[in-house]
C-alpha cells in the first residue's frame, strides 16, 4: 500500500506536464518517488514519443480514459471523470490519492498531504470569488438551485476565506487540490453528480448568461457535495503554502503576498506569464528554485514542439 498516489489530468503535449512532474522528483523530499498517474483522453498514439520517454524516465503511468466524444464537448467533464477514474484505480493501492491541476508545481516536500485520523478530505479555498457566494449575503438563485440539486442541508454551511482576494464566502474549494481516501468515493460521486446535473435545463440556463458559470459550475458542485458528504470535522484546510497561485501574485492583498514563493509548499501558475522572464523577474523566486525553473521551462518548451 502507497502512502500517498499524486494524479493530474493532461493531454499530454503542454509544458504544465513535464513541470510538474520534475517538481515532484526534485523537491518532494520524502514524497519524490511516489507514484506519479497522468490521466488522459490522449490515445497511446497521439502522444509524442517525446514525452512518452520523458514519462519512462520519471517512472510516470499513464491512465487513458475513455469517455464518448459527445459527453467530452460538455464543460469540464473531461477534468472531472478524470478525477473519478484516478480515484476508483487508486482504491486499496493507497492511503491517500492527491488530484492535482495539471498547473501545480511542488516545490518542497508536502508534508500535510498526509491527513490525520478521522480527516477524510484535505483542501484549499478558491482564489477568488467570482461566482462564489459571500457568506453574509442571501443565496442567489445559482447557488440555491445548486444547493437544492445537492440536498445541501444550510445548517452544515460555514465561512471560508478566498485565497487572495480575502472575502468571505460559503464553502468554495478549488477543484484542483483535493486530497481524497479512495475509498470514500468523494471524486466519483462529483463526476457522477455533474455528470448528471449538466443537462439539467436550469444549470443550461446559466451557462447561456455568463461564461463564468460554464467554466465554475464544476466546482460549485464539488463544493456542495463537499457540505452533503462531509461533517466540517471530516475535512483539513491545508495551510496557506500549499496551492498559491503564483500567477495572482500582483492582485493579491499585500498580507496575502509571501515574502518569498520558495517558503510555499505547491503553487499554481499560468504558462503564459511564467514562460516570460520579465515577469519570473518581478516574483520574489529565490535560489536554486530560480535557476531550476529558467532550466526546465527552456528544456520542456523543446521537448513539447
Amino acid at each position: 500500500m502507497e502512502e500517498i498516489i499524486i494524479a493530474f489530468p493532461s493531454n499530454c503535449t503542454d509544458i504544465e506536464t513535464p513541470l510538474l512532474i520534475s517538481s515532484i522528483r526534485k523537491f518532494a523530499g520524502k514524497y519524490s518517488q511516489s507514484p506519479i498517474w497522468v490521466v488522459t483522453t490522449k490515445k497511446n498514439i497521439e502522444i509524442p514519443s517525446k514525452m512518452i520517454d520523458f514519462f519512462n524516465t520519471m517512472n510516470v503511468k499513464v491512465i487513458y480514459l475513455n469517455v464518448n466524444s459527445d459527453v467530452m464537448k460538455l464543460p469540464f467533464i473531461g477534468f472531472t471523470q478524470a478525477a473519478a477514474k484516478a480515484e476508483s484505480l487508486a482504491k486499496g493501492k493507497t492511503n491517500f490519492l492527491i488530484w492535482l491541476g495539471s498547473n501545480s508545481l511542488v516545490i518542497n516536500e508536502p508534508k500535510e498531504f498526509i491527513l490525520a485520523d478521522g480527516i477524510n478530505l484535505g483542501f484549499r479555498p478558491v482564489h477568488h470569488t467570482l461566482i462564489g457566494s459571500l457568506y453574509d449575503k442571501p443565496l442567489d438563485s445559482f447557488w440555491e438551485m445548486i444547493y437544492q440539486k445537492c440536498n445541501v442541508d444550510e445548517n452544515k454551511v460555514f465561512p471560508m476565506k478566498t485565497h487572495i482576494d480575502g472575502n468571505t464566502l460559503r464553502p468554495y474549494i478549488n477543484s484542483g487540490f483535493l486530497i481524497v481516501r479512495p475509498e470514500k468515493h468523494f471524486l466519483q460521486t462529483w463526476a457522477e453528480h455533474y455528470k448528471d446535473m449538466i443537462y439539467d435545463e436550469d444549470i443550461v440556463e446559466f451557462f447561456r448568461k455568463d461564461e463564468l458559470y460554464t467554466i465554475f459550475t464544476h466546482q460549485a458542485v464539488l463544493s456542495s457535495l463537499f457540505l452533503t458528504e462531509f461533517e466540517k470535522e471530516e475535512t483539513y484546510k491545508l495551510p496557506f503554502e500549499y496551492c498559491y497561485p503564483i500567477h495572482l501574485f500582483h492582485e493579491s492583498l499585500e498580507t496575502l503576498q509571501p515574502e518569498s514563493i520558495n517558503q510555499m509548499i505547491t503553487f499554481r501558475l499560468y504558462m503564459d506569464k511564467l514562460l516570460k522572464p520579465e515577469w519570473r523577474a518581478s516574483i520574489p523566486i529565490e535560489e536554486p528554485l530560480k535557476t531550476w525553473l529558467d532550466d526546465k521551462l527552456e528544456e520542456y518548451t523543446e521537448l513539447t514542439k
